[in-house]
């Protein structure tokens, strides 16, 4: 039952996906990621197409990874979240209604937090001192 719950979670994730592709506000790449998580918990063989795909294999291993997100995906993200924020402005009557696009806006800002794959977080040395 478990299994047969997370493929169907799973095929939701990727036809969601599949809609962001060509309906800006809704994004592509975060159900791909939830779709492979699902796959790797009902259907290997739907996880491997899904980790070696052309176009989001890349995306769903750098997550899994390093929980990270390139900065062009990060560019990409934004714009599309702005110009959807700006399309809602347009078309928002009551100040009220400003709230929701402004906690959106706040909680967006959590994608620059990640890092960037291959950006690896060296520690700061102190220069060496001469003696």
């Amino acid at each position: 039952m478990k299994r047969q719950l997370y493929l169907a979670a799973g095929l939701i994730s990727v036809a969601l996906g599949g809609i962001g592709v060509v309906l800006p506000l809704l994004p592509t790449v975060p159900f791909m990621i939830l779709a492979a998580f699902c796959f790797a918990n009902s259907s290997p063989r739907l996880e491997a197409w899904l980790v070696d795909h052309h176009v989001f294999g890349s995306h769903i291993r750098n997550w899994r990874e390093g929980r990270a997100i390139t900065r062009r995906g990060k560019w990409a993200a934004t714009i599309a979240f702005a110009v959807s924020c700006v399309i809602a402005l347009l078309f928002v009557k009551s100040p009220w209604n400003l709230i929701p696009i402004a906690a959106a806006l706040i909680t967006g800002s959590w994608l620059w937090t990640r890092s960037e794959p291959g950006i690896e977080q060296l520690p700061v040395q102190p220069p060496s001192q001469k003696e």
